[in-house]
């Protein structure tokens, strides 16, 4: 009886070292593999000075009126992410596509994410190219920061684009996202293990290899960084700061909004909302994902153009 209970516990043992064995060797790949990555980024785009760190920054196209790209929450590389849009924007903008910090290529910085410090710190990147009349271009999230810095800055900004942007009091918007969670899984190596079983996120996408490449190593590099995490982190605050708030009556606003979005209750309603509260306001609805730009950047490009002009 006492051999066959060593032999028990000797299984059971095994049973559970097994898995803490294994979440090691993958935290351990997964550490040797970022640091190996980190090699492999190539940088693109141009450096300026804020706040005593690197923002980095896309700029493309030689015209008098510019469009100023912000992404959504989460998009690790917004540079290479909006290069469909801006390949379509450049023929008749100047394109500014703007990595706020802990994005992309920029530095991460330990000012909190709120959307005013933000909206300083991506105006204070403009006024470094030079950039002081523009079309606030934004996805997601960036249309909470963009209520924020119209306000700070109305006299620069002519008016305001939406992809699929998020709207004050949006249904879910308190709802905090588990970064502790993200961070977890990610230090222990499962994130990558998930990624690398995971279909395609870029298949079918206008992305060449390298590029596609580019950005899954800048995922994992800056999603779970302090910065991004902070971000998130922010990002009930921030929503619960715009409640309410309006763009000025008196700014241009096009909204590009999903037609397809199941998580949030009337999306489509909201955004009309959104537009009617403007003198000017216009909402067209698109069938696609909450990255309408990865697919349907002639769309937006042509439809953008043509309320600009008119």
């Amino acid at each position: 009886m006492k051999k066959r209970t060593k032999i028990t516990l000797t299984v059971a043992a095994a049973l559970v070292l097994a898995p803490a064995v294994a979440v090691g060797a993958m935290a351990t790949v997964n550490a040797v593999a970022t640091n190996s990555e980190a090699s492999e980024i190539t940088p693109y785009g141009q450096r300026v000075s804020v706040d005593g760190r690197e923002m980095n920054v896309v700029v493309s196209g030689d015209h008098e009126q510019t469009i100023v790209l912000l992404p959504g929450l989460g998009t690790a590389a917004p540079g290479l992410d909006f290069a469909p849009l801006i390949d379509r924007l450049d023929d008749d903008y100047r394109v500014i596509a703007v990595e706020p910090f802990g994005t992309g290529l920029s530095d991460g910085t330990d000012v909190p994410r709120t959307s005013e410090n933000i909206s300083r710190e991506v105006h204070e990147a403009l006024q470094q190219l030079g950039a002081d009349r523009y079309v606030l271009m934004g996805h997601s999230i960036a249309g909470i920061y963009a209520l924020t810095y119209t306000s700070l800055f109305p006299d620069e900004v002519t008016a305001f684009v939406g992809i699929d942007n998020s709207v004050p009091d949006q249904p879910g918007s308190d709802e905090p996202i588990p970064t502790d969670a993200m961070v977890l899984l990610n230090d222990l190596g499962i994130t990558r293990a998930l990624q690398a079983i995971s279909p395609d996120p870029y298949e079918g996408l206008p992305y060449d290899e390298q590029t596609k490449q580019q950005m899954r190593m800048l995922a994992t590099r800056n999603t779970t960084a302090s910065t991004m995490v902070d971000e998130m982190q922010h990002a009930s605050r921030n929503f619960a700061d715009a409640s309410g708030a309006r763009f000025p009556a008196s700014l241009p606003v096009l909204l590009f909004v999903r037609e397809n979005d199941t998580d949030v209750a009337d999306w489509v309603s909201l955004h009309e909302s959104q537009a009617a509260s403007v003198d000017r306001g216009e909402a067209v609805v698109m069938t696609g994902d909450h990255y309408l730009h990865h697919t349907l950047s002639a769309q937006i490009a042509a439809a953008t153009k043509r309320f600009l002009d008119g």
